[in-house]
């Protein structure tokens, strides 16, 4: 089902149009993202801004903190988002980590929970069927610092292979 609401602009900071954007939901589907969105938070280190972006709420690195992106956004590091038929978390750093996405997937056979992912979205249907505790502590593990770093290294080693 999609909602007639227009979701907030990327440019969008302000933490009521997170609430109009869970609003605009189906409320089933809100609780789901909202319980989801409550363990984020709770482990999000400081420095991080909560958005929507686009059609998701995003966790980011203000532009303040990192301009430099490559495509001049916000640094997500993980994002909640409501398209279609399923539920969505992207938690960006397991895409570029094979210790972190290692450390997803032990995480989820051992909470007894099916991990469908992409390179770092995970679907799911309700909140039940992830392995909070596990994204958690992937969250609480990357302060804005690091994840920042990890950011300026990628886009250096990417602009050496064009230069090769």
């Amino acid at each position: 089902m999609r909602h007639s609401r227009t979701v907030a602009s990327r440019s969008s900071i302000n933490s009521s149009h997170v609430s109009e954007y869970l609003d605009a939901l189906p409320p089933d589907r809100a609780a789901q993202l909202k319980k989801v969105r409550s363990a984020i938070r709770r482990a999000l280190p400081k420095g991080y801004e909560e958005a929507v972006s686009g059609s998701v709420i995003a966790y980011q690195v203000p532009l303040a903190t990192y301009p430099d992106t490559y495509n001049k956004q916000p640094l997500w590091l993980v994002a909640i988002g409501a398209p279609k038929t399923t539920l969505t978390l992207h938690l960006m750093p397991v895409y570029g980590s094979p210790v972190l996405l290692e450390r997803l997937q032990e995480g989820f056979r051992a909470a007894g929970k099916r991990l469908d992912i992409g390179k770092a979205c995970i679907h799911f249907k309700k909140a039940d069927d992830l392995a909070l505790e596990c994204i958690s502590e992937i969250v609480a593990g990357m302060p804005v610092d690091k994840w920042v770093e990890i950011a300026r290294s990628a886009r250096r080693g990417r602009s050496s292979d064009r230069a090769g």
